[in-house]
């Protein structure tokens, strides 16, 4: 953005600057600037020490909260399953539960 602008561009927009304010308001304009600056810098690094918080908070809730791990039982070659619903298509031999699950999409 500021690529472009040379050494003679910014010295015209100081003179331009100093002739609309005067001398006496430049310092006060730099002070409040740089208090703008430092505020701004203040509360970015604030903002990055709340995310590291966070971050830190979740992998530490995360780490002790391991999922349950659920016995399987082999079921019966005639028998169904007692979690599967009654009115839930039985999964094909070689298919994943979740591909039996879906229904074929209809032609129109």
């Amino acid at each position: 953005m500021f690529g472009s602008i040379g050494f003679t561009e910014l010295i015209l927009i100081l003179a331009i600057v100093l002739i609309i304010f005067g001398a006496g308001k430049l310092p006060q304009l730099g002070e409040g600037l740089g208090k703008a600056i430092k505020g701004f810098k203040k509360s970015v690094h604030e903002a990055d020490q709340i995310e590291a918080e966070a971050q830190a908070q979740a992998q530490a809730q995360a780490a002790p909260a391991q999922p349950a791990q659920i016995p399987t039982q082999p079921v019966a070659a005639g028998a169904a399953p007692a979690s599967t619903p009654s009115g839930a298509p039985e999964p094909m031999a070689g298919q994943p539960a979740a591909a039996a699950a879906v229904p074929p999409a209809s032609k129109v």
